[in-house]
C-alpha cells in the first residue's frame, strides 16, 4: 500500500532562522507557500541534495507536530480499509489534489500524523 516517503514536515517558530540552518546543512530552498489567505502561516520546501525528497518547514502553531507525507497506491482504498478502525483518527478524509489524485491526513494509533498522497 505505501510506496515511499515524499517529505517530512516539521514545525518551527522562526522560518527564516530554520531556512538558514537547513541551508547550512546542504538543503536548498525549493518553494514557498501560505496555508491561509492572510499569509500568516507559511510552508517552505527545503530540497535534499538528491532532489528526491524534501523537508517542509511550517510555522502554524496549531500544526506543531511532524507530518510525514507518504506516496501510496490508492488513498481512497486505504481510507476505506481503515475508516472503521477506532484507533485511527482521520484529520482530513480523502480529497482531490491538483495533480488528479487524492490526499488524506490520518493520525495513526501511535499518534504519528501521515499525509497520504496518491491516486
Amino acid at each position: 500500500m505505501w510506496r515511499k516517503i515524499e517529505c517530512l514536515a516539521v514545525y518551527t517558530n522562526d522560518i527564516r532562522k530554520s531556512i538558514n540552518f537547513y541551508q547550512s546543512l546542504g538543503l536548498t530552498k525549493a518553494w514557498e507557500a501560505y496555508q491561509d489567505d492572510e499569509k500568516q502561516w507559511q510552508l517552505v520546501g527545503m530540497r535534499f541534495p538528491d532532489g528526491n525528497s524534501e523537508l517542509v518547514l511550517k510555522n502554524n502553531p496549531d500544526l506543531n507536530f511532524a507530518e510525514t507525507e507518504i506516496v501510496v497506491e490508492d488513498v481512497k482504498a486505504i481510507y476505506e480499509a481503515l475508516k472503521f478502525d477506532t484507533e485511527v483518527e482521520w484529520i482530513r478524509t480523502p480529497f482531490p489534489n491538483s495533480l488528479g489524485g487524492h490526499v488524506a491526513v490520518m493520525k495513526a494509533p501511535d499518534d504519528n500524523v501521515f499525509v497520504l498522497v496518491g491516486k
